[in-house]
């Protein structure tokens, strides 16, 4: 009889995953890049790249965009898509404008909060209740958008003082805040334009330079989402209903509950990013001033996968090459050139030590068209100014959709107790 041992099966190998990015690496990227576009700076003369002025700008435009991507986060963790925040954002733009001018700006804030909520409300409806496709209830709330305020403008707008029936008489501003000394002292260090140290001081002036009290609220919102989406109960039942309303329900979750105010509560950041638009950006309400913002809000929490800080990132990307494009135009948008192509040279050196030669080559050859585009140019032309924004948020998203993960019923029709 022979005896012999029975060898155990050996443990399937784990996958590597991804490594989480950790405050010291966060830390670390941040002061890299900044040292690039202090580089970029001094090489290209657009001294405007990292001025307090353009910080500021580029603050203020991207805060409506970032409240239309913090309510597409709350409405799609929830399970519910919302393709609607652009005609959300018109109707906060409109009912903004139509109390401000009338009761202040601050009563303008609230009521177009509501009226964006109000679009989220039947946003809810209509996708919860009646489970409508989220795609086509979206697209229908923001044409029914276009049509309801161009209505309500022509016997309101029309018949006030300064007003037509295309725009809002003028709204009084918000007060902003300069921390006096500390703002001077920072402006005349960035305009001396050292290296590295007068781009530092110009990030840190345009953050305590003609600061509105709204930008504040609405950037304190994204750390206030986080907070209330992952570190309280209310938030992980809220998420729970985007990735498994079945197992949610059968823990005694009330779907729908959830639902609703996640999509209501996302018509109102929304409504808050266009009373922005119309109160602290342009001080006017004008019909079509939202531009799209709502579309580039959901593309930037996209780009975030999902998380309010990725999403931050994400509107602060659009609003600074906007900003970049308002302030100098052809100057500022070729200097942009130089950067792609350092930042492609930075890509094939990292693909190459992937070892992805296919990859590290397509950079390369890249990098030397974007290095030619800029030797042999003074400028690039107007339209592509215009552009830059959009085709930024374009490159953007195209390069990191392979790290995208959504919530996994976002969008998945569900009705009460189909689980049974």
């Amino acid at each position: 009889m022979t005896t012999g041992t029975v060898a155990k099966p050996s443990a399937a190998p784990k996958k590597a995953g991804r490594r989480k990015l950790t405050w010291p690496w966060i830390l670390l990227i941040v002061a890299a890049g900044l040292v690039l576009f202090s580089l970029v700076r001094v090489v290209s003369g657009a001294n405007d790249l990292t001025s307090v002025g353009q910080i500021s700008g580029a603050l203020q435009l991207a805060m409506p965009i970032a409240m239309a991507g913090l309510g597409g986060l709350w409405a799609e963790r929830a399970g519910v898509v919302n393709i609607g925040l652009e005609g959300m954002m018109i109707l906060g733009t409109w009912f903004g404008a139509w109390a401000g001018y009338q009761w202040g700006p601050w009563t303008g804030v609230v009521v177009g909060i509501l009226g964006g909520a109000l679009g989220g409300l039947l946003h809810a409806i209509i996708t919860v209740t009646f489970n409508v496709n989220h795609i086509v209830s979206g697209v229908a709330i923001n044409i029914l958008a276009v049509g309801f305020t161009q209505y309500l403008s022509n016997f309101t707008f029309a018949e006030a003082e300064g007003g037509s029936s295309k725009q809002s008489p003028r709204i009084d501003q918000i007060t902003d805040i300069t921390i006096p000394g500390l703002s001077d002292w920072l402006i005349d260090l960035q305009q001396k334009h050292w290296f590295l140290i007068s781009d530092l001081a110009g990030i840190l002036g345009g953050l305590v330079t003609h600061l509105s009290l709204l930008t504040i609220v609405a950037a304190l919102l994204i750390p206030a989402t986080w907070w209330l989406l992952w570190r309280t109960a209310f938030g992980l039942r809220l998420r729970s209903c985007g990735e498994n309303p079945v197992a949610a329900e059968s823990l005694g979750v009330n779907v729908y509950k959830y639902k609703y105010i996640a999509v209501v509560v996302s018509g109102g950041l929304a409504g808050l990013g266009g009373a922005f638009l119309a109160i602290v950006s342009t001080g006017i309400y004008q019909e079509g001033q939202t531009g799209g913002r709502g579309y580039i809000g959901l593309a930037a929490m996209i780009f975030g996968n999902w998380m309010p800080g990725g999403m931050a990132l994400g509107a602060s990307l659009f609003g600074f090459t906007d900003s970049l494009k308002i302030r100098g135009g052809a100057e500022n948008v070729h200097a942009l050139l130089l950067l792609v192509a350092l930042l492609l040279v930075i890509a094939a050196l990292w693909q190459l030590y992937k070892k992805k030669y296919v990859a590290a080559a397509i950079s390369a050859a890249f990098s030397a068209a974007f290095f030619l585009w800029y030797g042999l140019t003074d400028e690039v032309p107007s339209q592509f100014v215009d552009a830059a924004p959009y085709i930024t948020t374009l490159l953007v998203l195209a390069l990191s959709a392979q790290r995208l993960r959504m919530p996994k019923a976002d969008g998945l029709p569900y009705r009460k107790g189909q689980g049974k």
